[in-house]
């Protein structure tokens, strides 16, 4: 078993995959209409083969709105994982990523925090 997808929940589908595949540099994996309105969107981090996947879930009413961008509560809830920590931070600063911190080097490995476009919190991650 593993688990295949964490559902994100997103304001709009259009910004969400901009962002996601602009400024992160994920793929679109799959944009299915499923002819209520709503679609099957999901996006991963290229070259990660059938890693873990988000499916980027459109808030349907005034709670799941409320949720976006506080899907964990403040805490860093997403870790991204690379093995070009340097290239990759530059990358997306470039691309108009906000990083909360400069880069840090621990124990086990180098990490900077970075908010999504809708504030969640993710490590970009270099472990040792």
């Amino acid at each position: 078993m593993y688990i295949a997808l964490v559902t994100l929940v997103v304001r709009d589908y259009d910004e969400a995959i901009a962002f996601y595949t602009g400024a992160l540099g994920f793929e679109l994996v799959e944009d299915t209409d499923r002819g209520d309105g709503s679609r099957w969107v999901v996006v991963r981090p290229r070259g990660s083969g059938d890693a873990t996947a988000l499916l980027l879930a459109r808030a349907k009413d005034e709670r799941q709105r409320a949720s976006v961008g506080a899907q964990t509560g403040g805490r860093v809830g997403f870790f991204l994982h690379t093995e070009a920590f340097a290239a990759d931070h530059a990358r997306m600063t470039a691309a108009g990523v906000r990083f909360l911190e400069e880069p840090r080097h621990e124990t086990y490995g180098s990490v900077a925090v970075f908010e999504d476009l809708y504030g969640n919190r993710w490590d970009l991650l270099q472990p040792r």
